[in-house]
């Protein structure tokens, strides 16, 4: 098993922990930075075992399939512990999962006519701002100016989200078209 495989499997490892710390203790401000400090590392496997499966071209089935799973769950979960702790709306969870699901699916039907389809930019930046937002609302600072930034990146995450579903689905509606 390679480097960037490991890593995701390490992302995945992190999951319940992440989850464990965060729900324990949350009104402990302690243990949100404890939190947040396991879902940071979490985050940055994310990124860096990407560029090393790219640069040392170690990209395998196993990553391909493990590592967009390993970032759902990690961001799937935290976002569901941010509703239990009332800091996210449901709706808005509901609409991101809503997306996931839709393109895992959309990936099947593709993949069903060996067809892959890669992650475009829209998706990337929508990860990126869901796990900002996520960083922010776990660490729960008590500013005004911290609980802005929060909803901020909440509604700028909700917006990608929407937008990367389109765009992906425009972008590859021939796999759509072959299904007829």
């Amino acid at each position: 098993m390679n480097l960037p495989n490991k890593l995701t499997i390490f992302r995945v490892i992190l999951i319940p922990f992440f989850v464990a710390v965060l729900l324990l203790r949350p009104e402990d401000g302690t243990w949100r930075l404890i939190a947040d400090g396991i879902f940071i590392v979490a985050s940055l496997t994310d990124m860096l075992d990407g560029k090393i499966a790219r640069k040392y071209n170690l990209v395998t089935n196993f990553g391909k399939f493990m590592d967009p799973l390993a970032d759902k769950l990690l961001v799937c979960s935290a976002m569901i512990c941010l509703v239990a702790l009332n800091q996210l709306p449901a709706w808005i969870v509901i609409i991101i999962i809503s997306r996931e699901f839709i393109i895992s699916g959309f990936r099947l039907i593709a993949a069903d006519n060996n067809v892959v389809i890669a992650a475009n930019y829209w998706g990337k930046f929508k990860t990126v701002f869901q796990m900002l937002m996520i960083i922010v609302m776990v660490a729960n600072f008590a500013y005004p100016v911290w609980q802005m930034l929060g909803v901020i990146l909440m509604y700028i995450a909700l917006a990608l989200t929407v937008i990367s579903l389109v765009v992906y689905i425009y972008d590859n509606r021939a796999v759509l078209k072959e299904q007829n």
